[in-house]
C-alpha cells in the first residue's frame, strides 16, 4: 500500500453529514451512491480501452450490492474455491480465479466455477490443466516481471524472493504450453506510472508469446478511481496492448471499487491517563482493522480536529500492541461518544476476525441522495462460536 505508514488518504464525502447515532457500533457503513460513483468510472475505463474490468472480491465482497456492481463490471476475480464460488452464484459475469496453490480436491469445483483458472508456476499448470481443459474452461499463468514498483515489502508481489508468479526470466515454450492467457498483479494502491514502468520492463520478455495468447490480464492495485490517476495513460495502454498483440485485456481493480465508499464507526468505552490520555474503544485494531497492524498504517479520523484533545486509541481485546493510533478532537472525549475512521469499506471489511470474542462489526447499506439507511447484518455469540467447534 502507498505511503502505509502515513495517514490513509480517505475523502469523507457525504459521512460528514451522517449521524452516527443511527447504527450499531461498531458498524460498516457503506455509501451507494459514493460506490456508484467508483463503478462508472470503471465502466468507463472498459468501454473507452474494450477491457474487461472484473471486482476483486479479496478486496471487497459484500454482496448486498452485487446487483449495483454487476450493472457496471463485467464479472469478479476469485483468489481461491470460496470466492470464486461467491463470485458465480452472486454476481454472475465472468469469474477468474487465481490461487497461489490449489488443492487437489478443490480443483473440479473450481474449474466449475471460473471462465479462466489462473497457476501460479508450470508445475501446477501442468498438473492440473488437462482437467480445466475438460471442463472447457481457459488456463492461466502468473507471471513475476521482476521488477518492483512496491513501497512496503510484504505487499510487493514482485518482491526478492516473492512466491507469487512464475519469474519472466524462466518463461520458456514448456512453461507456457496450453496456456491461453498471461497474469500479473504487482501494484497497491498506486498510480498509472508504476503499471507503465512495469509494463515497459515486462514486455520484451513476454512479447514472444503474446501473439499466440488469448488474453492479457494485468490484476489489480489501479487506484483508477482516485482523482488524480491518470486514466486516460491507463486507456492509451490497454487499447495499445489490444491492438498490438490482439488479445484481451482484463483488469482487476478492488479497492478502486470501494475507494472511499465506507466508514467504521465506533464508540468510546473509556478514557484513562498514562504518560497520555488514552482511550479504549470499541474497534480493534487487531480484530477490525489488522492492516493497521500488519502494514503499519494510520487510518484517517472523521472530522479530526487540528488542535485540541489528543488521545491514543486502542481497542478492547488483550493484546497490547491493539493500538489504532493518536487522533485530536475539538473536545475531551467521553464514554459512549461515536467516531468514525474513513475509506474501511476495502479490505476492512474482509479481513475482521473475533479473536479474544471482540465482537463482528455490524454491516449497513446507506444511499447519501435519499438518506435511505438498511441495516444488511449484524452479528452475536453464534458468529463467534460456530468458528470454533
Amino acid at each position: 500500500m502507498a505511503d502505509m505508514m502515513a495517514t490513509q488518504a480517505g475523502d469523507p464525502g457525504a459521512f460528514r453529514d451522517f449521524d452516527l447515532t443511527r447504527v450499531p457500533s461498531p458498524c460498516f457503513v457503506v455509501d451507494e451512491k459514493a460506490l456508484e460513483r467508483n463503478l462508472k468510472v470503471l465502466k468507463e475505463i472498459s468501454d473507452r480501452s474494450g477491457a474487461h474490468v472484473l471486482s476483486a472480491l479479496k478486496a471487497f465482497s459484500m454482496f448486498a450490492v452485487a446487483p449495483l456492481i454487476r450493472h457496471y463490471l463485467g464479472g469478479t476475480c476469485a483468489s481461491g474455491i470460496h470466492e470464486a464460488r461467491l463470485g458465480r452464484e452472486e454476481y454472475g459475469g465472468e469469474v477468474a480465479t487465481f490461487c497461489a496453490a490449489y488443492k487437489d480436491s478443490d480443483i473440479d469445483e473450481i474449474a466449475a466455477l471460473s471462465d479462466h483458472v489462473i497457476f501460479n508456476t508450470p508445475a501446477q499448470k501442468d498438473r492440473f490443466a488437462p482437467r480445466i481443459r475438460f471442463a472447457g474452461k481457459q488456463v492461466g499463468l502468473r507471471i513475476n516481471p521482476e521488477h518492483s514498483e512496491g513501497e512496503v515489502p510484504k505487499y510487493d508481489p514482485a518482491a526478492p524472493c516473492s512466491r507469487l508468479g512464475t519469474p519472466v526470466s524462466q518463461l520458456d515454450k514448456a512453461a507456457l504450453a496450453g496456456v491461453a492467457g498471461l497474469h500479473m498483479h504487482t501494484l497497491c494502491e498506486q498510480g498509472f506510472e508504476p503499471l507503465q514502468r512495469t509494463w515497459k520492463a515486462v514486455e520484451p520478455h513476454i512479447a514472444p508469446y503474446l501473439p499466440q495468447m488469448k488474453w492479457m490480464n494485468f490484476g489489480g492495485g489501479h487506484h483508477v478511481t482516485r482523482a488524480d490517476y491518470d486514466r486516460e495513460g491507463l486507456v492509451a495502454l490497454l487499447s495499445e496492448v489490444r491492438q498490438k498483440y490482439g488479445v484481451e485485456v482484463y483488469l482487476e481493480p478492488g479497492e478502486a471499487v470501494a475507494l472511499d465508499a465506507g466508514i467504521l464507526v465506533g464508540e468510546v468505552l473509556d478514557t484513562l491517563h498514562n504518560d497520555r490520555d488514552l482511550a479504549i474503544v470499541d474497534i480493534s485494531a487487531t480484530c477490525h482493522m489488522p492492516d493497521v497492524i500488519e502494514a503499519p498504517y494510520r487510518p484517517a479520523l472523521l472530522g479530526e480536529a487540528e488542535t485540541g484533545h489528543t488521545y491514543r486509541l486502542g481497542g478492547p481485546s488483550c493484546l497490547a500492541g491493539d493500538v489504532i493510533g493518536d487522533y485530536t478532537f475539538p473536545a475531551p472525549l467521553k464514554p459512549g461518544q461515536r467516531f468514525a475512521f474513513l475509506d474501511q469499506a476495502h479490505y476492512s471489511m474482509v479481513k475482521t476476525n473475533t479473536f479474544n470474542g471482540v465482537p463482528l462489526p455490524s454491516i449497513a447499506l446507506w444511499n447519501s441522495e435519499t438518506d435511505k439507511l438498511t441495516l444488511i447484518r449484524e452479528f452475536g455469540y453464534q458468529d463467534f462460536k460456530e468458528r470454533l467447534s
